[in-house]
């Protein structure tokens, strides 16, 4: 059975899609859905204060890595300090990955086995090995609001037999995995809810099985895993249209590791909640901002001479009111770092300005005629 009370609230669903309107509530604060969650891997997100966060950007969650707290610094000393948000300084709702794409993408410097995997850190070499009932404890200890169960990640392209045998893994270490938070007392005074990771590759029948199974056990959210990971985009659309059939209504649904604005509002579409992916943040630091007009390389040549006019017109973020994109593609080819940091602000900014503009438009029963005509203006690339 579920761990705690159902934290996600299903407010309104569109009549021209499958769009969601709702809110996942936390000890942590309150989540408005569809969301996106900035990628702070190592508890910070890259370039980005969390006084940015809080105050420009006003990310409603934030996501940090189980795999890499536990290597450095140590989930023990998360807890010590009071848990992720007082270790951070961010005082928000926060989910942990559980680590288990990131022993996944080790490839050879790990072993799997039916009760874990043991893999060699990428720091250091040295030798580790992670269970689903270690890895509840380090979430426990770190402290998030959400914490992931510890999945095996199908490659892509993958056979139906491998995909099945991914699947049944996954299976039996989120059982386990809630064998142990149930015998083990919490680290934190505030609760942590409980998402499942749907695994199948790219076979429906094998998403349906895995998701029933998460139906039995009565997880706190679900989330499809093991896409973005270089199957056709289409393939991936399909994926999350065919899950929203069989998802409950009545839980948060989330697509781990997407994507780009387009990708976001095409599964919005399908129907489903929370999104996170490191798009924003990297593709900032190596040149590219997504804005209202397209997507703009401003370290492009065409953009030296232009002294008034701001990465993106139509944007209210920090950066967008005061400088220049001849001035970003200065400090970028001068290696300042605050282009990467001016940058940043801005795409963070953006995803979560086009999640408020998407969670309006459901509200106001537009979302399918809005979307399209976004998408096809998001996807055009900036060339004057």
């Amino acid at each position: 059975m579920a761990l705690n009370q159902n934290p996600f609230t299903l407010l309104k669903s569109a009549t021209d899609s499958k769009a969601r309107l709702g809110e996942l509530k936390t000890d942590h604060g309150t989540i408005q859905t569809p969301i996106f969650m900035p990628v702070g891997t190592a508890a910070s997100v890259k370039a980005i204060s969390p006084r940015d966060l809080v105050e420009d950007i006003q990310a409603q969650i934030i996501l940090s890595n189980t795999y890499h707290l536990y290597l450095r610094p140590g989930t023990k000393l998360v807890a010590q300090a009071g848990g992720v948000h007082k270790f951070c300084g961010f005082p928000g709702p926060m989910l942990t990955d559980s680590g288990g794409f990131q022993v996944w993408s080790l490839k050879e410097l790990r072993k799997l086995k039916e009760d874990g995997v043991e893999f060699r850190s990428h720091l250091d070499g040295s030798k580790h090995f992670f269970s689903p009932a270690s890895v509840m404890q380090a979430q426990r200890e770190i402290g998030a609001d959400i914490i992931m169960a510890f999945d095996e990640c199908t490659p892509y392209p993958a056979t139906q037999k491998e995909a099945q045998f991914s699947l049944n893994l996954t299976r039996r270490w989120t059982e386990r995995a809630m064998t142990w938070l149930a015998e083990n007392p919490p680290v934190h005074p505030w609760r942590q809810f409980f998402f499942g990771i749907a695994q199948g590759s790219m076979f429906p029948e094998l998403r349906k099985q895995a998701i029933e199974h998460l139906i039995e056990l009565d997880v706190d959210g679900y989330a499809l895993g093991g896409l973005s990971v270089g199957e056709p985009t289409e393939m991936m659309y399909d994926v999350a249209q065919a899950s929203s059939e069989w998802l409950p209504a009545n839980r948060a649904r989330y697509v781990m590791g997407v994507g780009t604005p387009w990708n976001l509002l095409e599964l919005i579409s399908r129907g489903i909640d929370m999104f996170d992916c490191v798009m924003p943040s990297r593709n900032a630091r190596n040149g590219m901002m997504f804005t209202s007009q397209g997507v703009l390389h401003y370290k492009a040549g065409r953009h030296s001479q232009q002294t008034n006019i701001p990465p993106d017109p139509d944007c209210t973020c920090y950066t967008c009111r005061n400088f220049s994109r001849a001035y970003l593609r200065h400090l970028h080819n001068a290696g300042e770092i605050l282009a990467m940091q001016l940058s940043t602000l801005h795409n963070l900014h953006f995803y979560l300005e086009l999640m408020r503009q998407a969670r309006l438009a459901i509200a106001e029963d537009r979302f399918n005629s809005w979307s399209k005509e976004r998408i096809e203006t998001l996807q055009r690339t900036v060339k004057d």
